[in-house]
């Protein structure tokens, strides 16, 4: 049985970050600056046209609004720390902070992975049962599914953050990393984690792998109907409603299952960092405009928003 004096255990810890001189930290400052106020406009423009707008009242857009107000989260969790210790010559945080930023983070990255095989299971109910989609994705079923979504990364989550709360850390107290991660957390503890690391495996393994494999049947599907559509144009057009969710989810289940699934022990710790900051920030800036971009309906929605605000601008004056 481990003793731990409480008077030598940690009060905070500290971030390493990206380890170079001041002037480029600036530099870094002020990109993460600018990507972080593009990810919050971005995502904040997707959700207001589609409350807005009623072309995108529908179950599809309605779980996009979700998507973007994660995207927000996970991009608040991380970013405004960064750029704090980016112009800070002490880059600490408190271990209840930093318990606090690793289950935020997870919790909202969780319920992302969960919300994208929700998105996908809608794809197919739209080009696999059309004249049934109404009928089986009614307002009460988004509401239902959306629902599942949060309250499943709310508890996949919860059981680890409730160990690691209770670890006793003893020293050292640095992190190698630019936020609070919970492989690098765990390992700052002075007691056995063996337990607390299988569990925190296992429930990675269940989310991302049953989640990715929901996504994977339901396209097979998905592709195969496609297919047998008999005219280009309405192959093309049922293949535009999905070319936006495919391309978000495999930049998010890759880099996930990188990280968090397959044994990388043959790639520097950097390496991974890069890959982790890569997710966590970047990711939730681009997928806005992947929706935006190869969305036609969204596109139109946006062009006219855009008119009728030039047109009342130019009634003003």
């Amino acid at each position: 049985m481990l003793i731990v004096n409480r008077s030598s255990m940690v009060t905070e810890f500290v971030l390493l970050g990206f380890s170079v001189v001041w002037e480029l930290e600036v530099v870094f400052f002020m990109l993460l600056l600018i990507i972080y106020i593009l990810t919050i406009t971005g995502n904040v423009v997707i959700i207001s046209i589609t409350w807005v707008d009623h072309r995108l009242h529908s179950p599809m857009y309605f779980f996009l609004c979700n998507l973007s107000f994660l995207d927000i989260m996970v991009a608040t969790a991380i970013a405004p720390k960064m750029m704090w210790d980016f112009l800070s010559w002490k880059k600490t945080i408190s271990v209840s902070g930093c318990i606090a930023q690793c289950y935020f983070y997870f919790f909202f990255g969780t319920t992302e992975f969960i919300l994208l095989a929700v998105m996908s299971l809608d794809r197919y109910v739209a080009i696999c049962l059309p004249l049934r989609y109404s009928t089986i994705m009614s307002l009460r079923m988004s509401l239902w599914l959306a629902l599942v979504s949060w309250v499943g990364g709310f508890f996949s989550v919860l059981s680890p953050i409730i160990i690691i709360s209770q670890l006793p850390f003893c020293g050292p107290n640095v992190i190698d990393h630019f936020f609070c991660d919970l492989e690098p957390l765990i390992k700052l503890s002075c007691a056995d984690t063996y337990l607390l690391e299988l569990i925190e495996f296992s429930l990675s393994t269940v989310v991302l792998l049953s989640s990715l494999l929901l996504t994977v049947v339901s396209y097979i599907y998905i592709i195969t109907t496609i297919l047998h559509i008999p005219s280009t144009t309405g192959r093309k057009k049922a293949f535009s409603t999905c070319a936006s969710h495919i391309t978000v989810a495999s930049v998010f289940y890759g880099s996930a299952i990188f990280m968090y699934i397959v044994p990388n022990k043959q790639f520097s710790f950097g390496f991974k960092k890069a890959v982790t900051l890569q997710t966590a920030v970047l990711t939730h800036l681009l997928n806005p405009f992947i929706y935006t971009l190869r969305n036609q309906q969204v596109k139109e929605v946006l062009r006219d928003t855009a008119s009728h605000f030039r047109s009342s601008v130019r009634g003003v004056r």
